[in-house]
């Protein structure tokens, strides 16, 4: 249990929040949420105490650990990966580390001995002779094989490294878990093994997210960070977001009955309710949301964009024909042999583990680079637009504002008032359309090279990471927008929702070959005989 009582927090004339109180209790899962800049992730550190408010106190029951999944990777270099796991428990490395000292002093005293027997029993009673064994199966179960145990930190991968510290953070049954962004840098087995984990972890997770699947896997509550507080809901993020746009319908529509308002809550919570699946935590879930009443739900002053591609033409059935393409980068094949069609109405996911393969294809079929063999035909009633994963060459020109960076992309001489028609719907309006694009946040060059795609009317979107740099409003806008959009979609992400919800064919490049399946993104990676035969054709 964790315990936030009267807390407050501003930085100069920016108040994140005030007179926050809230108890965070055993068994649950809190998924923190909030604009960009909202400060979930301050407050995260308001919990460990790297922060301290300005008003009020955070405390811990009698004797609780708190354990944080560190940001710094790299902290710990110089240790061993399973010492590095075993510090994540701060007490018990400290036992090993002054029993080791004892047990090697030459003059070993009778002092000596009866504290190394105090050590021993509180080493015993924290289960040190497990710690190792324990460790290593975190490690394992992140993807961090045996042969890397002993290893140096120093000599791991960037991704090895975040694995080490998540297991880490893990280790040792902490009785409050705060996670920042956990699924950052991991593969989708990696993150299928973190959600049952925590699925099944009986002690308080508080965790930050962008990763919409994960967050409804695994969250019981959602801690909701609005108006300068910190509300907590029942439920996951889905529940969260459809009860908030609900609440804001009802509050549209005051003058309708009370009655009419219980009903559609109530059908409304029957459906999450019936949609739970069987494990744990959401049977928990279940029975909380049967108690929702309609003063539970509050509409949230969350901004959304409005994300919409109209094609300006149908598209005819010859659509994309690839065939034997290949492409070297800097010595090394990514891409061999490559053929595949794409048919009219296809929405296809570029998946699997080889990022730059994925890229490299994108690219080739937007003329930006040519293929060493092979060739590729685009349908002549095609319009291709293109959302590239480094989109650096479009904002070159740092002196344009954003009224005369979209002009740039808009087929004919429109209006300014057409153009800040489009920016507002990306959340520029007023003054914000006239800021230079050199000033411009990650995440807001993402909604303005989705201002430029939408403007292109064109039938065929070809998109590389596009919930890069988004906030989880703007992620699930854009989400809806692609399902909705009435043209052929082939696009590379990592979030896991995304790719299921608007996909209806996957394609993973291989080493040896292409994986080419009409299925939904989760039966994909169910699929235990697939993923056996995918694992085998990325073998050496």
């Amino acid at each position: 249990m964790i315990n936030v009582s009267n807390v407050s927090l501003r930085y100069g004339d920016k108040k994140l929040f005030e007179d926050v109180n809230i108890k965070f209790t055993a068994g649950n899962c809190y998924g923190l949420i909030g604009a960009n800049g909202a400060g979930k992730s301050t407050f995260l550190k308001v919990l460990s105490g790297e922060v301290e408010p300005q008003t009020g106190h955070v405390s811990l029951g009698p004797d609780e650990r708190l354990a944080v999944l560190k940001q710094d990777h790299f902290e710990y270099e110089e240790y061993e990966v399973l010492k590095t796991v075993v510090m994540g428990h701060e007490r018990l490395y400290q036992i090993m580390q002054e029993k080791d000292a004892i047990y090697m002093k030459p003059d070993f005293s009778e002092e000596d001995g009866m504290r190394a027997a105090e050590l021993e029993g509180e080493f015993a009673e924290l289960n040190g002779w497990e710690a190792e064994s324990d460790a290593a199966v975190l490690l394992n179960g992140l993807g961090i094989g045996e042969d890397l145990h002993t290893k140096q930190m120093a000599d791991l991968t960037g991704s090895e490294k975040v694995k080490v510290l998540l297991a880490q953070a893990l280790f040792g049954n902490p009785d409050i878990l705060l996670l920042d962004e956990p699924t950052n840098h991991l593969d989708i087995h990696a993150i299928q093994w973190l959600e049952e984990f925590l699925i099944n972890f009986e002690n308080t997770v508080i965790v930050v997210s962008h990763d919409r699947h994960f967050l409804n896997k695994v969250c019981t509550h959602i801690a909701d960070v609005d108006y300068g507080k910190i509300e907590v809901y029942v439920g996951n993020y889905d529940f969260w977001y459809e009860s908030s746009q609900l609440a804001l319908k009802m509050a549209q529509e005051a003058n309708k009955k009370k009655e009419e308002k219980i009903k559609e809550l109530q059908n409304f919570v029957a459906r999450f309710s019936a949609n739970a699946s069987k494990s744990k935590q959401a049977t928990s879930r279940k029975k909380m949301l049967d108690n929702i009443t309609l003063d539970d739900i509050k509409p949230s002053s969350r901004r959304y964009p409005y994300v919409a591609f109209t094609p300006g033409r149908e598209i005819g059935n010859d659509l994309l024909r690839v065939e034997g393409l290949s492409k070297t980068i800097d010595g090394e094949k990514v891409l061999d042999n490559v053929s595949f069609t794409m048919n009219k109405d296809d929405k296809i996911a570029l998946v699997g583990k080889n990022e730059i393969a994925k890229t490299t294809l994108l690219r080739i079929l937007m003329g930006e680079i040519e293929p060493d063999e092979g060739t590729y035909k685009w349908g002549v009633t095609t319009s291709q637009s293109y959302f590239p994963k480094d989109n650096t060459e479009y904002f070159k020109n740092g002196d344009l504002n954003l009224v005369d960076w979209l002009r740039q992309y808009s087929p004919e001489d429109q209006t300014e008032t057409f153009l800040r028609g489009f920016l507002g719907r990306m959340l520029f309006s007023g003054e914000e359309a006239l800021k230079k694009s050199n000033v411009l946040s990650g995440g807001e060059k993402v909604r303005c090279m989705l201002s430029k795609m939408m403007l292109s009317n064109a039938n065929v979107l070809l998109l590389d990471e596009p919930t890069n740099h988004l906030d989880l409003e703007s992620i699930t806008s854009l989400n809806n927008g692609l399902v909705n959009f009435k043209g052929s979609v082939l696009f590379t992400s990592h979030d896991q929702q995304f790719v299921d919800s608007i996909s209806n064919r996957l394609i993973e490049i291989t080493p040896k070959g292409l994986i080419d399946k009409e299925m939904s993104y989760d039966e994909y990676v169910a699929d235990k005989k697939l993923q056996q035969q995918i694992e085998e054709m990325y073998a050496v």
